[in-house]
């Protein structure tokens, strides 16, 4: 049997998407038929469109979605028809070098499903992570299944399954913000503004947000930030350094990408401090540092995958504290939107005003 759905395309490098009705087999062996209610709009769903992840054309976008298991292959035991679930599009493996070695936050092997969802024409398509969830109905992997609290926002915790986890995993999992730290965060969208909103989580006692716009300084305010500082209008190292007793932060977190602002990152620290990149580079860009000053500076320079995040342990702590008023999720989705809205939602990126824009379906 398979499913009619809608679902938003990508078909061609820089065309705008479209909404098209595709075909969903039933599941397989491992796989988990989703139906999804709300799905978020991310920088990464734009990038896919714009080819900058590859050319396997035509894309079905969407990736930070939450709905409900349909039915589910054989073989499946985790979850079952009737679970709510955020989606995730590390599925670990269980069997790789990195699982073997009780670290499957970085399984080398992470699993899809094997079949393929297509056009009415037959022509395969390919979802984005791996999800392809702006659609009524998708098919992943059941690993890529977590299941959380039934009565929690869709809108909301579907964030979980890319950006929000991405900054909240860089705070706690890779950087290891703790009690009365004082972490810098470089770069305030979605990911960067879950990072302040981690290190609040974490118990830092001075979170420093940086950005060059004012209204997005103003979100990680209301986030946990207890400092603000505009490097268009002010030298975020030294003002950094200010705001530490002339030390530097106990962690950096670079969430933009740029080998401008991870500069930033490296001397905003404090000596044997940590600077973590969760910020996504493009391939052309390079770095240069003195490599004397990172050896002299000692600490830790890492790159955080997916927030280090695990999503079996992770997804339903997160969705706890949500729905206990700890971590505020709601202040992400700026609005929610319609299937065919989400060219528009580009726009709005593009322009930054807003933190997430969600698909409600």
């Amino acid at each position: 049997m398979t499913h009619q759905v809608r679902a938003v395309v990508a078909r061609a490098k820089g065309a705008p998407v479209t909404v098209e009705t595709i075909t969903v087999p039933d599941p397989g062996p491992g796989e988990a038929l989703v139906k999804v209610e709300a799905c978020g709009v991310c920088h990464t769903d734009l990038h896919y469109r714009e080819g900058g992840i590859g050319d396997e054309f035509p894309y079905l976008l969407g990736h930070e979605a939450a709905g409900t298991v349909e039915a589910v292959g054989e073989g499946v035991t985790d979850v079952a028809p009737g679970d709510f679930v955020v989606l995730n599009w590390r599925a670990v493996c269980g069997q790789c070098r990195a699982c073997e070695r009780g670290r499957p936050w970085y399984c080398f092997d992470t699993h899809n499903a094997r079949q393929k969802m297509t056009l009415a024409d037959g022509t395969e398509l390919s979802p984005a992570l791996g999800i392809g969830a702006f659609a009524e109905k998708t098919l992943v992997a059941a690993g890529q299944c977590t299941k959380v609290d039934p009565d929690a926002s869709a809108a909301a915790v579907g964030l979980l399954g890319c950006g929000v986890m991405a900054g909240i995993g860089a705070a706690i999992n890779t950087g290891g913000v703790g009690r009365g730290d004082s972490v810098a965060v470089i770069g305030c969208g979605g990911v960067g503004d879950a990072a302040v909103a981690g290190s609040r989580l974490a118990g830092a006692a001075r979170i420093i947000a940086v950005d060059i716009d004012d209204r997005k300084l103003a979100t990680a305010q209301r986030l946990g930030a207890t400092h603000t500082v505009n490097s268009r209008e002010t030298d975020p190292v030294e003002a950094i350094r200010e705001l530490t007793g002339g030390f530097g932060a106990d962690v950096v977190i670079e969430a933009v990408g740029r080998p401008e602002t991870y500069r930033q990152a490296f001397y905003a620290r404090d000596l044997a401090g940590t600077v973590v990149l969760v910020g996504v580079p493009t391939p052309e860009m390079r770095l240069e540092l003195p490599l004397l000053d990172v050896f002299g500076r000692g600490g830790s320079l890492k790159s955080s995958w997916y927030g280090d995040c695990l999503p079996s342990r992770d997804f339903p702590m997160l969705v706890d504290l949500y729905q206990q008023g700890r971590l505020d999720l709601d202040a992400f989705v700026t609005e929610t939107i319609a299937l065919d809205q989400v060219e528009h939602a580009f726009d709005r990126m593009h322009h930054g005003d807003v933190l997430r824009s969600v698909v409600i379906l």
